[in-house]
């Protein structure tokens, strides 16, 4: 195994020059990070492991939405919201409800759909919505009423 690397970690190299002392670590540790020169890194985790993780996530996405549909469940999950995001202080009750809802579905679809690109997707989107709420001349400018056609829009990936 190479040096230059986290003791959680090895080579893309190293795994293939000895993938059954790589895949042992694995075991071992539970998760291996395998880095590569050219191209992204990716994790090497025992199966079991991998399902028991799913398990816990789909659990408790399904006690989030239990929490959702009692009124006082759901009153303690939006009380908890500036804890784990502190930014949505600069939205209004209505919007911290919202988010706490999309939230909690896209936990759901990462855990029943294995979606997990949609929880990423709510959570910046609301961060931005902060973001400009929280400056109030970006705020005002994003109210402003628009006209027109302003052309295509880029999608930066």
């Amino acid at each position: 195994m190479s040096t230059r690397t986290r003791p959680d970690s090895v080579t893309f190299s190293d795994l293939s020059r000895n993938p059954r002392a790589v895949a042992e670590r694995a075991s071992m540790l539970g998760r291996v990070r395998v880095t590569h020169r050219d191209a992204p890194d990716f994790y090497l985790t025992a199966a079991d492991r991998e399902e028991r993780r799913d398990e816990t996530l789909a659990t408790a996405s399904r006690i989030f939405i239990a929490l959702m549909k009692h009124d006082p469940g759901a009153r303690e999950l939006l009380l908890a919201m500036p804890d784990v995001f502190p930014w949505v202080r600069h939205l209004s009750t209505e919007e911290v409800r919202a988010f706490t809802v999309e939230l909690v579905e896209a936990l759901s679809d990462a855990a029943e759909l294995d979606l997990d690109t949609s929880l990423n997707e709510v959570v910046a989107g609301w961060r931005a919505t902060a973001r400009i709420k929280a400056d109030p001349e970006q705020h005002e400018e994003a109210v402003r009423p628009t006209s027109g056609d302003f052309g295509p829009v880029e999608v930066i990936p």
